[in-house]
């Protein structure tokens, strides 16, 4: 069984609201969802296939639009991977969408600019969100939550 704890250390509390507000910025103006998921290790070799079976176990792919995202880092490993179910994926401009936007969290990860980097990451997707899922107040709601996940 793929088991989930709320262990705080791999980021401060004031590092942790920071990244949440930006999630909850983020999704004001979509209907998509963003989530941020921790751990210290990747179990895998490869950090994509990690956070495709993250995205599952958190029920990610259950949205009614087909839009959340998934930042998963492996923070010992220096790992991590950008995930988007597959119509925010096609609709935000494919593979050269995504490289440009982990390159951009590479860099600030590489400065060890976990929270700033994770911040600018989550805006960025977060516009690609908005401009393909537009916030709409009357079918709106958020459908998952925004704290950040942490591994064991």
């Amino acid at each position: 069984m793929f088991s989930f704890s709320r262990k705080k250390s791999l980021l401060d509390q004031a590092s942790q609201q920071r990244i949440v507000a930006a999630i909850k910025e983020a999704e004001s103006k979509t209907s998509g969802e963003l989530r941020v998921y921790m751990e210290p290790h990747c179990k895998y070799v490869d950090a994509i296939e990690r956070a495709k079976e993250i995205f599952t176990n958190l029920g990610m792919e259950k949205t009614v639009e087909r839009n959340a995202i998934i930042i998963y880092l492996a923070l010992e490993d220096r790992q991590f991977a950008l995930f988007g179910d597959k119509v925010i994926y096609e609709k935000a401009g494919g593979a050269a969408f995504w490289e440009k936007a982990a390159q951009k969290l590479s860099a600030h990860l590489k400065q060890n600019e976990i929270t700033e980097g994770l911040c600018n990451c989550i805006a960025e997707l977060g516009t690609a969100l908005a401009i393909n899922f537009p916030y709409d107040p009357s079918i709106n709601k958020n459908e998952l939550p925004d704290e950040i996940v942490f591994g064991k």
